[in-house]
C-alpha cells in the first residue's frame, strides 16, 4: 500500500520540485521515515515541557500556539492538584474548557449565566466542561494528587481567576459590592495576579447533589463504545450523547497490538490528540509535505482540518489517545470506505498502475475506522 501511495504522488506530482517538497526523492518513492522519537512538526513533546505554574498545591503545564506553532483553534493543559488544595475559581474569556480526569477526585463548581449554580465529582475516566465566560473551580478531595488533561477551544486561552479579578478592585469597589466598608476588607490581598492554585482552608464540603447526574458532566469511560471490533475501540463525547458541548468533542480511542486507525481526514474538523499509553506512528499530509512521527506517553499532535492522517500502534500494548475536536460533532472520511467509492478504471490510473494489476481491496460502502494491522511496521 505505501507502494501504491507513493505511485499516487508520482501521478499528481506536476514537477520534481513538488516530489522533493513532499519527502519522496525524484524517482518517486518515499525517503526514510524520521528516527523512531524524533518530533514532526505536527506533534509536541508536552511532558518535557516545564510547567509555568508550579505551587505546593498544584502545577499547570499549557500548550499553546507560543509552544506548539502548529496549534490553530486549539490547546491542551495538564493539571495536577495536590490533596487538600483546589485550582481557584476562574473564568475563560475566549475559550471553552473540556477535560477529562486521569487519577484522582475531584469536585468542580461552576457558576454561569442565569444564576445557575452546579457542583459535581468527577473521577478517573470521567469529563466536564464549561462554557467560555463561567466561573468555575476544581478542588481536590480524594486521598491522592488529582490529574486532568483540559481542552480549550482557542490556541491561546486567556483566564481571570478569582484572585487577580478581586484584587484589581479597590476597597471601596469591593465594600460598595458587598454592602461593607472599606475598612472590613482591609485583610484581602490587594494584587493583580492570580493564585492560580490554593490550599483550602478547611475540610471539604461535597454537597448531596454532587453525586446527581449533572450536564457538565460525562462518564465517557462507562457507556458503551460507539466503535468497537477485535483491534480496537473508541468511546465518544459528542453532542449527540452530550448535549451541552458547544465548539469541542473527544474520543477515548484504543489500540490493541495488532490495530490501526485507518487513513482518513475530518472534514471541516481539526484534531488534536494527547496520548496516555502506549506507542504509535502517526503521518500526516499537508499540502507540499510528509510528517511522520512517533508519539508516547505525555505526548500531543494537532491535525488541521482535511489532513489525511493515520495512527498505528507500534507496540503489543494497548494504545490510549485522547482525541479532541473543534466541533460538538465531528465528521470524518476514511480510505476504505472512500476509495471504493469510485470506479476502479479511475483508481487504478490514479494510484499509478492498471485495473489488472490494482490490488483486490474490499468494496466496501463504509469506512471500516479501525482495521487490522497485517504487515510490520514500514522503516
Amino acid at each position: 500500500m505505501a507502494a501504491l501511495a507513493g505511485a499516487a504522488g508520482v501521478a499528481a506530482a506536476e514537477s520534481r520540485g513538488e516530489a522533493a517538497a513532499e519527502g519522496r526523492a525524484a524517482d518517486g518513492t518515499f525517503r526514510e521515515a524520521p528516527a523512531a522519537g524524533t518530533p514532526g512538526k505536527h506533534s509536541f513533546r508536552l511532558s518535557r515541557l516545564a510547567p509555568q505554574v508550579t505551587t505546593a498545591a498544584g502545577t499547570r503545564t499549557l500548550a499553546t500556539v507560543r509552544e506548539f506553532a502548529a496549534l490553530r483553534g486549539m490547546s491542551l493543559a495538564k493539571l495536577s492538584i495536590a490533596p487538600g488544595c483546589f485550582r481557584e475559581p476562574h473564568w475563560h474569556a475566549n475559550a471553552d474548557e473540556l477535560g477529562y480526569c486521569t487519577a484522582g477526585e475531584v469536585l468542580v463548581t461552576v457558576f454561569s449565566t442565569g444564576n445557575r449554580h452546579d457542583a459535581f465529582r468527577i473521577t478517573a475516566g470521567e469529563m466536564y466542561m464549561v462554557p467560555s465566560g463561567s466561573l468555575h473551580s476544581i478542588e481536590n478531595i480524594g486521598a491522592g494528587r488529582a490529574e486532568l488533561v483540559a481542552a480549550f477551544s482557542h490556541q491561546s486561552p486567556e483566564d481571570f481567576g478569582l484572585s487577580g479579578a478581586v484584587g484589581c478592585m479597590s476597597p471601596s469597589v469591593m465594600g460598595n459590592a458587598w454592602g461593607l466598608e472599606a475598612s472590613a476588607l482591609a485583610g484581602v490581598a490587594h494584587s493583580t495576579g492570580d493564585v492560580v492554585f490554593g490550599k483550602t482552608d478547611g475540610p471539604a464540603e461535597v454537597p448531596a447533589s454532587a453525586a446527581k447526574p449533572n450536564p457538565w458532566k460525562f462518564a465517557i469511560e462507562s457507556i458503551p463504545p460507539a466503535i468497537v471490533n477485535d483491534f480496537g475501540s473508541a468511546r465518544v463525547a459528542r453532542s449527540d450523547v452530550w448535549p451541552a458541548l458547544r465548539a469541542q468533542s473527544m474520543y477515548s480511542l484504543r489500540l490493541g497490538g495488532d490495530g490501526m486507525r485507518e487513513p482518513h481526514w475530518h472534514p471541516e474538523t481539526a484534531e488534536m490528540g494527547y496520548v496516555r499509553a502506549g506507542r504509535s506512528r502517526m503521518t500526516i499530509k499537508s499540502p507540499g509535505a510528509i510528517d511522520t512521527f512517533e508519539v508516547g506517553p505525555g505526548d500531543m499532535y494537532f491535525i488541521p482540518a482535511g489532513y489525511p492522517h493515520h495512527i498505528e500502534n507500534l507496540g503489543t500494548d494497548e494504545l490510549h489517545f485522547l482525541v479532541f475536536f473543534d466541533r460538538a460533532m465531528p465528521n470524518d472520511v476514511g480510505y476504505t470506505g472512500g476509495i471504493p467509492a469510485f470506479p476502479r478504471r479511475i483508481v487504478a490510473p490514479a494510484l499509478g498502475t492498471t485495473v489488472a494489476t490494482l490490488p483486490r481491496y474490499p468494496d466496501r460502502t463504509a469506512d471500516a475506522m479501525i482495521v487490522q494491522k497485517r504487515n510490520p511496521v514500514a522503516p
